[in-house]
């Protein structure tokens, strides 16, 4: 397993990692991903870890804690083996302090993740959302205070734009509070707009992506394909809603990409479009997410081995779409694009 820092920190990440969110799954978005009781979570677990992959992600949002339970029995006993992730901010509850980053709202989730994790420390914390009600500096001077007493080791965040972000690292950098080392968010082969802001972004300022859904919320796995129904037993017949819109055409065009540089190189096409990722400037880890052992080994399959050029370039044509304002003038007129060369 390769290991990369994350950001401007001296943490080591594998480049895979694994995202807990069917642990204890219940409701209709977590319930249809999965819900993996404690004994199969510990096997998932004994596979990642023979691999080299050791970071675990989760959320306290996560079938209202229930995933964060489970990882923590599943971790009980070999703690120092792992890294553990999770997020919060997005509502807990119906109460006015339920949801949020003030300091009263992250002090308790803070210690309330902490019991049902079954740790005292969380090696990575994340905002799970921007909150736009309360003061930067009383967030993140929150979460240095944290850092301080131990609770946290590293902070960093998820979903934020490229404002957020940026105005967030300020205020760390003015007042010298620990600062958002890792940015969580949605990028894939049918859905790159990360590239557009946050990608330079976390260039410029030293922030690693820790990437979810990296198969466009369960459809780079092959079995969705041109002019054939949606098979009955996808999730996305009961989760297509609550993630990111995908056009048809556009996943159509990219599946058939990948399935042809699934022929050359003997990999699955769910491999392929996650070592597509791995290439991509500013990514720390993939964060995988499996139901069963079959998935898990299938995806960490994906490490280990490099697409060549014309591979890249084959993908990076199908999943190429026009840019958003203000960034289209960059890539259609060739005086933006010798001031501004992309990224990719």
């Amino acid at each position: 397993m390769e290991y990369r820092r994350l950001g401007a920190s001296g943490l080591e990440v594998p480049v895979l990692s694994f995202g807990t969110g069917t642990f204890g799954g219940s409701g209709p978005l977590f319930g249809a991903w999965g819900n993996t009781g404690a004994a199969e979570a510990r096997r998932l677990i004994d596979l990642c870890l023979d691999a080299g992959v050791n970071l675990f992600d989760t959320a306290d949002v996560y079938s209202n804690g229930a995933s964060e339970d489970v990882l923590g029995q599943a971790l009980r006993g070999r703690r120092d083996k792992a890294l553990i992730s999770t997020k919060t901010a997005l509502p807990m509850g119906d109460g006015p302090n339920d949801a949020g980053a003030s300091r009263a709202r992250l002090i308790r989730a803070v210690d309330a993740a902490l019991r049902r994790l079954g740790t005292d420390y969380i090696d990575l914390l994340q905002l799970h959302a921007f909150d736009a009600g309360t003061p930067v500096e009383e967030t993140l001077s929150t979460l240095d205070d944290l850092v301080r007493a131990g609770k946290l080791r590293y902070v960093g965040c998820s979903n934020f734009a490229g404002w957020e972000l940026a105005h967030s690292l300020a205020v760390a950098e003015r007042y010298g509070y620990a600062r958002y080392v890792a940015h969580q968010v949605y990028y894939s082969l049918v859905g790159r707009d990360y590239e557009w802001e946050l990608m330079p972004l976390g260039r410029h300022r030293d922030v690693g992506a820790l990437v979810w859904s990296p198969l466009g919320w369960g459809r780079l796995t092959g079995r969705i394909r041109r002019d054939r129904p949606l098979p009955p037993t996808s999730r996305l017949h009961a989760t297509a809603d609550f993630g990111p819109p995908v056009a048809d055409e556009l996943l159509y065009r990219v599946v058939d990409a990948l399935d042809l540089v699934a022929q050359e190189t003997g990999r699955s096409i769910a491999q392929v479009a996650v070592n597509w990722l791995l290439r991509r400037p500013t990514v720390s880890s993939v964060i995988l997410g499996a139901r069963n052992e079959e998935q898990l080994r299938d995806n960490l399959g994906a490490a280990g081995w490099t697409l060549d050029d014309a591979q890249i370039a084959l993908l990076d044509a199908a999943s190429a779409v026009e840019a958003p304002y203000p960034y289209f003038p960059y890539r259609r007129q060739a005086g933006f694009a010798r001031l501004n060369p992309p990224l990719v």
